[in-house]
């Protein structure tokens, strides 16, 4: 087989090379977006109908993703995206209480991923699963309780209400789909920040530095909190280092060369994700076309900047809202200008 002859836009061995060099494009998405961008990784080969088959017949649909019309902001028409990521640490290989529920399953991660008009750029935010703020209907309390209340529509709302701005499209993964991915990459290399010892009886040691990860051990890193004195900041910190390097280690050479290896990722991880009805293979295929030019450099990971923590009026212990940086978000999103923000944040570094 040539290298062009299911994949189009690899039209050369020395664009292949230049690829090579630049680090092939980044589209980090959650924990929860990574099948789709596998699927939109292959969208111009000639087997993509049947990939996108197999990710149709095999994820889940939200049938219900959205709170009311009336309830919503409107639509930016200035041709950017938001997409809720929202992860679920079900820990029994279904993500369906999250999916349908008010029965008191709880988000685990949560991530805005928000896609600039012109294409040039991606930005994932993590929202800090303690986040006190209001959820419409309950008062305030810890974001991730909108998802017990209500289901993925309140998340919504809640997460909408917070940034004033209207979320697109809704993708969830459950952690288990970590596992399965990792697996079927033959193992993530990543360079951990922060020796640490995994709890529970199956605890595993991650040294610091430079590691690959096999897929139980990768479902380890991206679940601990307890090993580290700030808990759910360092957990964050660590699901965004992973997803950032499963995503490299899928958008290389010897992968998107490889249909079967694609193909059995496509399988493998399809069933641990979930998304809104109007986000199917095909609409990600064409959102991965329009970001076919994003680099690495252009992909840029951050928290939502927070007061730190404190206590609730019931005694919780919670993360306090940075008003103001909330409010400069909140702008930047809705004027399309994320570009402006992240150049002078100092998530930008």
């Amino acid at each position: 087989m040539t290298e062009n002859s299911h994949f189009p836009e690899f039209d050369s061995g020395r664009r292949m090379r230049q690829r090579r060099k630049k680090n092939r494009p980044v589209l980090v998405t959650m924990l929860t977006l990574l099948g789709l961008v596998l699927v939109a990784a292959i969208v111009a080969g000639m087997y993509v109908m049947n990939l996108a088959n197999t990710f149709n017949s095999k994820s889940q649909t939200i049938e219900k993703a959205f709170p009311a019309p009336e309830k919503r902001p409107q639509k930016n028409d200035d041709g950017s995206m938001n997409i809720l990521l929202m992860g679920s640490d079900s820990r029994n290989g279904s993500d369906e209480n999250l999916v349908e529920s008010s029965d008191g399953s709880r988000s685990d991660t949560m991530m805005l991923m928000h896609i600039p008009g012109n294409r040039d750029s991606v930005y994932v935010m993590s929202i800090m699963r303690d986040t006190w703020t209001e959820i419409p209907g309950y008062g305030e309390h810890k974001i991730n309780a909108a998802a017990a209340f209500g289901g993925v529509p309140l998340t919504v709302e809640t997460v909408e209400g917070l940034f004033d701005t209207r979320v697109d499209h809704v993708a969830i993964i459950d952690f288990s789909g970590f596992k399965a991915l990792t697996d079927a990459l033959d193992g993530v290399k990543i360079n951990n920040p922060i020796a640490f010892q995994s709890s529970g009886s199956m605890g595993e040691a991650f040294p610091q530095g430079v590691q690959t990860l096999n897929g139980e051990s990768a479902l380890k890193f991206v679940r601990e909190r307890k090993a580290f004195s700030d808990g759910d900041y360092q957990r964050v910190k660590n699901q965004q280092l992973f997803v950032k390097a499963i995503m490299s280690r899928f958008l290389t050479a010897d992968t998107l060369t490889n249909p079967g290896r694609i193909a059995d990722v496509v399988s493998d991880f399809s069933p641990y994700i979930s998304v809104d009805s109007g986000f199917d293979a095909g609409t990600a295929g064409s959102l991965g076309v329009s970001l076919r030019n994003i680099r690495t450099p252009d992909v840029h990971m951050f928290t939502l900047p927070t007061n730190g923590t404190g206590t609730s009026a019931d005694g919780q212990s919670i993360v306090v809202k940075d008003e103001a940086a909330i409010a400069e978000i909140t702008e930047a999103l809705k004027s399309d200008s994320m570009d402006d923000y992240w150049a002078t944040s100092e998530a930008a570094g």
